[in-house]
């Protein structure tokens, strides 16, 4: 592993006074990313509204600028809020899942879906990808305490580093498939049609294996 660099302390540094809600107002894909166009971007301090005007003050005194108004423009700062997904209309399709950003919903395709409250960020994410329009936000949520946004910073992590890992298995899956596919094109006719298919599953093994490797570095 690298070592940081004064850029990357200084992003875990913002990171870490972000609200980790992960709800792309910023315009960015979530907290971290958020803090890197900061630094490396000169991104405005106050784009995030979950944060607030008191959170613009925070990242304005850690940077040592002044702190300008929190542009509403993103969205408006309001209590936290957690979803809520209807039984009676939930019709198990995991986009909600897919699109929680805290993995803060669990269920099984095609079963209904649970919100699990503790660890909703009510980044509303969820909302816009549900088809059936089951999920509201209630607003009676408490606030999260800085343990809170501490886990749901790790959560996220492991999130992101859990996807990488399933789409690097995936594409080995895939890969696979494939070289299975080839050895059977050996059985075949030695014909032009056979050389097609198997010019079109070569170049698929080529296209999987530099997939992999780029994943890796």
């Amino acid at each position: 592993m690298s070592p940081l660099t004064d850029s990357d302390r200084l992003i875990e540094r913002i990171d870490a006074l972000l609200p980790q809600t992960q709800c792309t107002q910023c315009g960015y894909a979530g907290c971290e990313p958020y803090a890197r166009a900061i630094v490396h971007e000169a991104a405005p301090i106050n784009r995030c509204p979950p944060g607030g005007q008191a959170g613009v003050v925070r990242l304005a005194e850690l940077l040592q600028q002044p702190a300008p108004a929190l542009d509403t423009s993103r969205g408006e700062t309001r209590a936290r809020h957690v979803a809520r997904i209807d039984p009676q209309l939930c019709i198990g399709c995991t986009k909600c899942i897919t699109a929680c950003p805290l993995d803060a919903i669990i269920g099984a395709p095609k079963r209904m879906h649970t919100v699990i409250d503790a660890l909703c960020s009510g980044c509303d994410l969820c909302v816009p990808a549900c088809p059936v329009d089951c999920i509201t936000m209630d607003p009676g949520a408490p606030a999260w305490s800085q343990a809170d946004i501490a886990l749901a910073r790790i959560r996220h992590r492991r999130r992101a580093e859990r996807l990488v890992r399933e789409r690097q298995d995936d594409q080995v899956r895939l890969a696979g498939l494939a070289v299975a596919k080839l050895a059977a094109l050996a059985e075949e006719p030695d014909d032009p049609a056979t050389a097609r298919k198997r010019a079109v599953v070569e170049a698929a093994i080529r296209r999987a294996r530099e997939r992999l490797a780029g994943s890796q570095t």
